[in-house]
């Protein structure tokens, strides 16, 4: 069976002024029975997709929800709650006995008033020539709805299975992302491992020396840290104004910068027909302590985003990718595999205390990611001996 991959495609409606306001109040009238659920799971303890939809479905369908809807309505609360336990769970809310931790579980889950709503196949249709869609509201069944997207986007949505859609409103603009189930290119045999260090100073360094400096990364998160402080402090209507215009303008340029970079790595991979090593940086947040000044640098490292990029255009490549124990990397040599908490002598200098090599210090930890990577491939390798009669 052909291994496949669920990607999120983007696309833009542009609805008449009488199908914005149909969407808008379905969206208030769904988040406003969600609110309601919420306050039922929270008071009687019952998180659970079906236990709830017991409590509940017959009070959201007589508010004028439909069925499917109101299903997908319960649904998101569960989840909600679900990821709340997790997050509690993990540490994300501080420690046990902590204020922080005590709030986040003292209180129903509230969502906005336009706050996204799925949709699937039953409420949802495309009409991917006419480039419109035909979708539920409180309103009645809204048909002819226009949405733009481009070719490649167009491509998928023609020609691969779709899953469940989100409805969103994001600054006046309405958007439906749909997860779309692609087939994954073969995988290939890798001609070794091309490792990939992570970082802030430097967003990515590979083992055959190119290094995608952070710079100027760094330097933009500064001037818009700087201009929303200046912003809040002015406090003026028109300040404020622009402080709501500026708004996730970071984050959509840092995901640009992450998907040029995962793209330029696993293009550099195939054409060498090697792998890719990364290193897994999951409870690095959780792990790592920072003085203050430092904490907001490492709290806007998406280093979690350019490795789920590179993850799945690499599949998409069908390039290997290996997730491989990053602990003391930078301070192995790539050489002789001595590690000594000296051989980093500083953020951009190593050298071995036992070969004498020197070597910049990322591309030195990239290239024991490569090892790495290698020797956790060689490690879950299928056997190549043949079979006994």
């Amino acid at each position: 069976m052909q291994p496949v991959s669920t990607i999120t495609v983007q696309v833009k409606l542009t609805p008449s002024p009488e199908q914005a306001a149909a969407l808008a109040a379905t969206l208030h009238a769904v988040n406003t029975q969600a609110n309601q659920v919420s306050q039922v799971a929270f008071d009687t303890g019952t998180t659970r997709n079906f236990p709830l939809r017991k409590l509940v479905y017959a009070d959201v369908r007589a508010a004028g929800i439909g069925s499917q809807a109101a299903q997908h309505l319960i649904k998101k609360v569960a989840d909600a709650y679900t990821a709340l336990a997790a997050t509690i769970r993990n540490g994300d809310h501080g420690r046990p006995g902590s204020k922080r931790r005590r709030v986040a579980g003292s209180k129903p889950i509230v969502f906005r008033s336009d706050a996204a709503q799925p949709y699937d196949a039953r409420n949802l249709s495309f009409a991917p020539d006419a480039r419109t869609i035909s979708l539920w509201t409180v309103q009645g069944r809204l048909k002819g709805v226009p949405f733009t997207c481009s070719p490649s986007q167009a491509k998928a949505l023609a020609e691969h299975k779709r899953g469940e859609a989100d409805l969103v409103a994001r600054d006046g603009t309405w958007y439906l992302l749909v997860s779309v189930t692609v087939p994954d290119a073969p995988e290939y045999e890798p001609d070794g491992f091309l490792g990939v260090d992570l970082g802030i100073v430097n967003i990515a360094t590979t083992s055959d020396g190119h290094i995608m400096a952070g710079r100027r990364l760094n330097r933009y998160r500064r001037r818009r840290v700087r201009l929303r402080a200046k912003l809040q402090a002015k406090g003026t209507k028109s300040a404020k104004r622009l402080l709501k215009k500026q708004r996730r303008k970071e984050s959509r340029h840092t995901r640009d910068t992450n998907h040029v970079i995962a793209k330029r790595i696993v293009a550099e991979a195939e054409r060498t027909s090697r792998g890719i090593a990364l290193e897994d940086l999951t409870g690095i947040r959780q792990r790592v302590r920072h003085r203050k000044p430092q904490r907001a640098a490492l709290h806007s490292w998406s280093f979690r985003q350019l490795g789920d990029f590179i993850t799945y255009k690499a599949k998409r490549a069908g390039v290997p990718v290996v997730s491989v124990d990053a602990a003391y990397s930078s301070r192995e040599c790539a050489h002789c595999s001595h590690t000594h908490r000296h051989n980093r002598i500083s953020q951009a200098r190593f050298i071995c205390r036992s070969c004498g090599v020197v070597a910049h210090a990322d591309r030195n930890a990239s290239r024991v990611l490569a090892r790495r990577g290698q020797d956790a491939w060689n490690a879950g390798r299928a056997s190549r001996v043949p079979t006994a009669p």
